[in-house]
């Protein structure tokens, strides 16, 4: 039997974070980036804005070297593709791009867990010089490492890289006074375990009194939906907070489409991925090549 290769595409949806959770992606709305060549793909995308443009910072993998790097494309306000370059590589596996303003500054927290240590880079130039600043120090190594400025500290929220289940469920928190400063873990780590609405997807967001942190729905399969998970209480003390349902795959997604895994906010637009798996005798005889030493890692 063939090994399976999930195969992400990214969408931007013309629509605010808000509109998506209160009535979904709109499939007449949506800008679809399209199929990268055969075993590659474009994952999750994290977008910002500056000027007229569109920069949508995206996790860039190719099969045969099973290494990803952070690419940033540059859209026009039409949303045409005006540039697309490499910005970040390291020698370790790089995915999820957290990008966000803070301090005065522009910065990319990006998921790194087979590094060891969760790195924070800093922007200099035109967002594509990206330079290490400091290592957030926790509790544990962490994924997909998520961050929101919430009553006057910052916080992260997290999932543990310490097995496969603590991957997929497992929730944690950490709180700092400044992002290069020294991190508390939240005592109630992990403050939610549940592989159905744990491990973060996305962008945090404050809305309607409360906080809505994308979460990934992994019971079927990681990255098999995206959750709206709604805190009510967030302090150094407790944590509380309810998943809300799945939120639909728009139509027009690649078919057969078998799961959503990032929903990130970027002003007047949303960005997400969608999956299909891959299970053919190609996908099969590149492992066999790779594994022989046919392909270098770049």
């Amino acid at each position: 039997m063939p090994r399976r290769k999930d195969i992400w595409t990214c969408g931007i949806a013309m629509q605010p974070l808000e509109a998506v959770l209160e009535s979904g992606i709109a499939a007449d709305k949506v800008h679809w980036l399209g199929a990268e060549p055969a075993f590659t793909f474009l994952a999750d995308p994290f977008g910002y804005r500056s000027g007229e443009h569109l920069y949508v910072f995206a996790e860039q993998y190719d099969y045969r070297t099973r290494h990803g790097v952070i690419e940033r494309l540059t859209f026009d306000p039409g949303l045409t593709l005006v540039e697309r370059r490499l910005v970040l590589r390291e020698a370790w596996h790089l995915s999820y791009p957290f990008v966000f303003d803070g301090e005065g500054a522009s910065w990319m927290l990006p998921e790194a867990h087979r590094s060891g240590r969760l790195t924070l880079y800093r922007a200099h130039g035109e967002l594509e010089d990206w330079r290490a600043e400091c290592e957030i120090k926790l509790d544990c190594v962490p994924v997909d490492a998520s961050i929101l400025r919430y009553q006057d500290r910052w916080w992260l929220f997290y999932s543990s890289a310490a097995s496969k289940s603590d991957k997929l469920g497992s929730l944690h928190l950490a709180w700092a006074e400044t992002l290069c400063g020294s991190w508390t873990p939240h005592p109630g780590n992990p403050v939610r375990q549940d592989s159905a609405s744990s491990r973060p997807g996305g962008t945090p967001a404050q809305l309607g009194g409360r906080i809505m942190l994308p979460v990934q729905d992994c019971v079927r399969t990681y990255g098999a939906a995206i959750r709206p998970l709604w805190i009510d209480r967030l302090d150094e003390s407790g944590f509380h907070a309810e998943a809300g349902a799945p939120l639909p795959v728009p139509a027009g997604a690649p078919q057969p489409c078998e799961g959503m895994h990032t929903l990130t906010a970027a002003g007047d637009v949303t960005l997400f991925d969608v999956k299909t798996i891959d299970r053919s005798l190609a996908g099969l005889a590149l492992d066999l090549r790779r594994s022989l030493g046919g392909y270098a890692s770049r």
